[in-house]
């Protein structure tokens, strides 16, 4: 496991990341993108809905909270990045799919 150290580094890297991703794509498929005190928020007009991204620091984790649903991402050494373990996406994977559902169509991130 992460020390918490590195946790906080490697999180705030994956995060920044997204965030200009998403902040790419948002501009394309208009929705909005924000972060606050180190997590993103994600927000959609129509139909309206709010995804969140935030570090987990306690338990090393990244938690996305989309479309009712709960996904915890651990680090992954061998891919570097923060991984959901049921399906093996990365953090840019799993929101592309989650905003692809929340749009009605595909988008890469």
């Amino acid at each position: 496991m992460l020390d918490e150290q590195n946790f906080r580094k490697l999180s705030e890297e994956a995060l920044e990341q997204l965030k200009r991703a998403l902040e790419n794509a948002g501009d394309t498929y208009e929705f909005e993108v924000d972060s606050n005190q180190g997590a993103l928020t994600v927000e959609f007009d129509d139909p309206p809905a709010r995804f969140v991204v935030s570090p987990n620091a306690p338990v090393r984790q990244i938690w996305v909270s989309a479309r009712v649903k709960s996904f915890k991402l651990d680090w992954d050494d061998a891919r570097s990045a923060f991984v959901f373990p049921a399906d093996g996406r990365d953090l840019k994977q799993l929101m592309a799919g989650v905003i692809s559902e929340q749009l009605g169509e595909a988008i890469t991130l």
